[in-house]
């Protein structure tokens, strides 16, 4: 099977935006803190990396849908640590 140049792109961009967020779980399990993460900002990440995995599905692009389905883990990761941590971040 050959992968042609715009195929290896995408999966490069898949897995390289994806591990992005990665290091900012990390740090945020480490810490126990997300007080730093806008709330805005992740409810509007997980709503758009939403819609974007739907598309990838409607339209059968299986890289594209898995890149998006991590993504989706990993910020939902981070949203659950911000909702747990938070009510201990209020209380201190």
């Amino acid at each position: 099977m050959e992968i042609d140049l715009a195929t290896t792109l995408g999966i490069t961009a898949g897995i390289l935006s994806t591990i992005a967020y990665l290091p900012q779980v990390i740090k945020t399990w480490k810490s126990k803190s997300a007080k730093d993460i806008s709330w805005n900002m992740l409810i509007i990440l997980c709503t758009g990396v939403i819609l974007w995995l739907i598309y990838s599905v409607s339209i059968r692009d299986v890289p594209m849908t898995a890149a998006n389905a991590v993504t989706l883990l990993l910020t939902s990761v981070i949203l659950t640590m911000k909702i747990k941590y938070s009510s201990s971040e209020d209380n201190t």
